[in-house]
């Protein structure tokens, strides 16, 4: 007990401004900010925008701002949908679907970002950029490499101490320095001129769109949905309790960490449209950022670049094994927490031995499948309350959607696949009957006739939840 007088009061006070607390201060806002920055930022950040500079070339601009909408946007919008759900979870996000679904698409979206894409392109990732450029390669290196790499993040995520806490606050930041070095130093002495590139023909018929699409490889707008609870809760903590306080109080944060990224996004492009000028379209954007590095720093800038990117998506792979494991183990019980980590190195080690390439290839087609629906259950929890969370609304339009990101994940097999499978003709039958298909963007006419059909429905008869 406090004995200076008036204590007992001033404390009472406070006690009433906390639950009343509508806004975070700078400091806070800063915190959370550079969480969020940290949460999002991996592998794929770094080498999906310098190759969409690449293949865009002189249209560089208008793709940015399609992979800012996916890459920045989304991920802003589905942490600030979990705040105003004031949901538990992503399980019981997109279980007003259904119980079903609930499950399914927590499954799908976490083993997406999880052991099947995201942490096998971390080890992939860090081979591209350190090894490959060294002359180190074939697929003898890239085992022995994975092999250490997933050993590490193992010993790591089965016992997550200090040590990764110490790794994660002293490697974002030399990391930052290294790339805001690099970042600056191309932009000033650039390789050539980005509107002497022509562009890929992709990016020649639609950049917007192709750059929207791209977005998709970042996987961030999956995340959100994943880690957007855990920037709830710290939103919480810090003294902000209503839903519209948190939501705001979340866009003001992440426009931080997301203005950064962003701007990392748009200078990355740019530098990788100028490099055109001296070097050929790389095969991946790690070639790139590897190839960017040596050009300007020789040999050392190689050798720091790789170091940093590879313990950077060690850090990664370590949260997304830990994070994945704890989610399955919660929702399969009779199997612990280290089984799963186990379970999803083994398979994140032999994902990453096809190479980056593979891994890239193989994720678009489920990517082009679980971005639409990611995207209508944001969207759908953002505008929720305008329709009462009527389970029906979201049933019809997930339903709707579901159908058309079938085709659009047809669409991005490979054709000896469709060909393989013969399905041309459910191709042809889409681009007749969606707008948008041939763009990627077949599912938002289907996603508007759901929304008007269960905002019927609702109206006719409104619904409990």
């Amino acid at each position: 007990m406090d004995p200076r007088p008036g204590a007992g009061g001033r404390e009472r006070c406070n006690m009433m401004e906390q639950q009343g607390k509508t806004r975070l201060n700078l400091r806070q806002t800063a915190l959370v900010g550079s969480m969020l920055f940290g949460l999002f930022f991996g592998a794929g950040n770094l080498i999906f925008p310098v190759y969409l500079g690449q293949m865009a070339g002189r249209t560089v601009w208008i793709a940015a701002v399609g992979l800012l909408i996916t890459g920045v946007g989304l991920p802003l919008l589905g942490v600030a949908a979990q705040g105003i759900s004031h949901v538990s979870g992503l399980r019981e996000l997109a279980g007003r679907v259904g119980k079903g679904y609930g499950l399914f698409f927590t499954c799908a979206l976490y083993l997406t970002i999880g052991p099947l894409f995201a942490i096998p392109r971390c080890a992939s990732v860090s081979y591209t950029v350190g090894l490959e450029p060294m002359g180190l390669s074939g697929s003898g290196v890239l085992a022995v490499f994975s092999l250490l790499f997933f050993a590490a993040t193992l010993a790591f995520s089965l016992w997550p101490g200090k040590i990764l806490t110490w790794v994660g606050r002293i490697l974002t930041p030399v990391f930052l320095v290294f790339l805001g070095l690099l970042a600056v130093t191309a932009l000033l002495f650039p390789m050539g001129s980005a509107g002497a590139v022509d562009p890929q023909p992709l990016y020649a018929d639609g950049a917007f769109f192709a750059g929207f699409l791209e977005g998709y490889n970042t996987m961030d707008a999956l995340a959100s949905l994943a880690f957007g609870i855990v920037v709830i809760g710290v939103i919480r903590e810090l003294g902000v309790q209503s839903p519209s306080a948190i939501a705001y109080n979340t866009v003001r944060s992440g426009a931080v960490g997301c203005l950064l990224m962003g701007a990392i996004y748009v200078a990355l492009a740019v530098i990788g449209a100028q490099s055109r000028g001296m070097y050929p379209l790389a095969a991946n954007g790690g070639e790139v950022l590897a190839l960017v590095a040596r050009h300007y720093f020789g040999a050392a800038g190689g050798l720091i670049l790789a170091a940093t990117v590879t313990l950077a998506c060690l850090k990664t792979a370590v949260g997304l094994i830990t994070s994945c494991a704890e989610t399955f183990s919660g929702l399969f019980p009779r199997v612990g927490y280290r089984v799963f980590a186990v379970l999803f190195c083994v398979v994140s080690l032999l994902i990453a031995n096809l190479g980056l390439n593979a891994v890239i290839a193989c994720s678009l087609p489920v990517l082009m499948f679980l971005y639409p629906l990611a995207i209508t259950l944001i969207l759908l929890a953002l505008c929720g309350n305008l329709f009462g969370q009527d389970r029906r609304v979201y049933r019809w339009v997930t339903g709707c959607t579901m159908v058309a990101a079938v085709f659009d994940f047809v669409k991005a097999l490979p054709a000896a696949v469709v060909d393989r499978l013969h399905l041309a003709g459910l191709l042809e039958l889409a681009e007749r009957f969606l707008p948008l298909f041939t763009k990627g963007m077949g599912w938002v006419l289907p996603a508007l006739i759901g929304l008007c059909i269960g905002l019927v429905l609702h109206r006719l008869r409104p619904a409990t939840r």
